[in-house]
């Protein structure tokens, strides 16, 4: 019975590997809930912002934020790259740095300079196998993300972009559509367009009064802005990551189950052998008498 003794031993380890996994999938459908909640908490805050903004850019039509304006001279591109910190799941990172992948190769073809910002473990590992500059990076964030540790390590690229030293600073990430449905996005972050500052088209005119200036005001409030949409795709990647790693931990469950079941109908098929075996043995001895 040597092979019967292993493939318990292969049953149990199987077993304690599905116990494993199913706690982590609870963990994750617990972590994935609060995750969601926090990154639908932020889209209002993001969507007044975006709105408030809007209104103060068609105010005040004399002056222009150096966020709105397309720059061409330096050859030299941003890239911040928002992945998780931890693996288990399942091919979340996989498919955003595919993407970050595809862009390198465009701007590289283009002739322009990468400087990259690494959010997440996987992201600076990434970017560090692939040889790109990374100029800052924001690791071990936890369940929550916290914006005095993401602007940080990206003031670097929105000032660099504000003195002209940057062409383009792009932001990826992975956006929550739904518990099943993560998709990898690429967007623009600077120069900020006409179509992301859209706001709905009314009869009426903005008037502000401005405290201490126009220009001070709008030059606080487009830098809050990106903030706000650093910060909700870092809220949106966690989401993202709980939900993906609820799927596949849940995943790695059934497949565990499967095998265990396979594995049982083995050892039962093994265990029938041996006894019938013992048996005809023991009939031809008792023949042979």
């Amino acid at each position: 019975m040597a092979a019967g003794k292993e493939i318990r031993g292969k049953i149990k380890s199987v077993e304690n590997t599905k116990k494993i996994t199913k706690a982590m999938e609870m963990v994750a459908a617990s972590k994935m809930r609060k995750a969601q909640d926090r990154m639908r908490a932020a889209r209002p805050y993001s969507e007044k912002i975006r709105q408030i903004a809007a209104n103060l850019s068609q105010a005040n039509p004399e002056y222009t934020h150096p966020f709105m304006i397309a720059q061409d001279q330096s050859k030299k591109v941003g890239v911040v790259v928002v992945t998780t910190d931890k693996g288990l799941c399942g091919g979340l990172n996989t498919n955003v740095l595919r993407l970050v992948t595809n862009k390198l190769r465009e701007l590289e073809g283009k002739g322009s300079t990468i400087e990259a910002v690494a959010i997440g473990n996987k992201g600076l590992g990434f970017l560090n196998r692939v040889g790109a500059k990374v100029v800052s990076h924001a690791v071990q964030l936890g369940d929550t993300p916290h914006l005095d540790k993401l602007i940080g390590p990206v003031k670097l690229l929105l000032d660099a972009y504000q003195e002209g030293k940057l062409d383009a600073v792009y932001l990826s990430y992975t956006k929550f559509i739904n518990t099943m449905k993560q998709e990898p996005v690429m967007e623009q972050l600077l120069p900020l367009s006409a179509a992301q500052l859209a706001t709905d088209k009314s009869s009426h005119t903005w008037d502000y009064l401005y405290e201490p200036d126009a220009n001070t005001v709008i030059d606080e409030l487009l830098v809050r802005y990106v903030e706000a949409l650093i910060y909700q795709a870092v809220a949106e990647n966690m989401a993202s990551e709980q939900s993906a790693r609820m799927v596949a931990m849940k995943s790695a469950s059934d497949n565990a189950g499967n095998v265990i079941g396979e594995l049982k109908l083995v050892y039962n098929k093994t265990r029938q052998a041996a006894i019938t075996k013992e048996l005809s043995e023991i009939v031809a001895g008792a023949a042979a008498v």
